[in-house]
């Protein structure tokens, strides 16, 4: 007896199917806990947090990977500001509030001070320790005199990262011309 074309291509088609069920459930079983298939008694993860695990753990813990020595360590991400001294030790910690423009991640000094002046958003600020530049925006830490924290206006340009006018005291003391500072993601 002949067999058509027809028979042989279904025939072919009923095997690759039955090979791709056979694999799927295979791979199915082979996967790790949580990957693809719903654990029983487990309830769904809901939310999860964008942060890396150090912040989630820990959120005033020193980042890794932010250099050696005595230094200003800035989290672009986590908002926050280390002073380090020389032997490792935190010295204080506190959380600031970002310019609108940001610097890029990497290890820059102290180039300029001012005990005073206005803020490139019209503000007067106080403490002011300055580290780099981004098309000719001055990037720096300051402290608003009225102690303010406003957001700055979207569409301004700033490089103020503000601190609480005692966290700017702090810098101002720590962050002397030459200090390292060191811009973690």
């Amino acid at each position: 007896m002949a067999v058509s074309s027809s028979g042989i291509v279904a025939g072919l088609t009923a095997a690759a199917l039955a090979t791709v069920g056979y694999l799927a459930h295979q791979a199915s079983q082979a996967l790790p806990p949580g990957l693809g298939r719903t654990q029983t008694g487990v309830a769904p993860v809901v939310g999860v947090s964008k942060a890396p695990p150090r912040a989630r753990k820990e959120p005033a813990a020193l980042p890794g990977g932010s250099g050696k020595g005595a230094r200003v360590v800035y989290s672009l991400r986590g908002d926050r500001v280390w002073l380090v001294g020389e032997d490792e030790t935190v010295t204080r910690t506190f959380e600031v509030h970002p310019s609108t423009v940001d610097p890029a991640p990497g290890s820059y000094s102290v180039t300029s001070r001012s005990n005073a002046v206005t803020g490139s958003d019209g503000v007067p600020v106080e403490h002011v320790v300055r580290f780099t530049s981004v098309d000719d925006v001055v990037i720096g830490f300051s402290a608003a005199v009225d102690d303010s924290t406003a957001a700055p206006a979207p569409k301004v340009r700033t490089g103020g990262i503000r601190e609480s006018r005692e966290d700017g005291e702090a810098m101002w003391t720590f962050a002397t011309i030459g200090r390292k500072v060191v811009v973690v993601r």
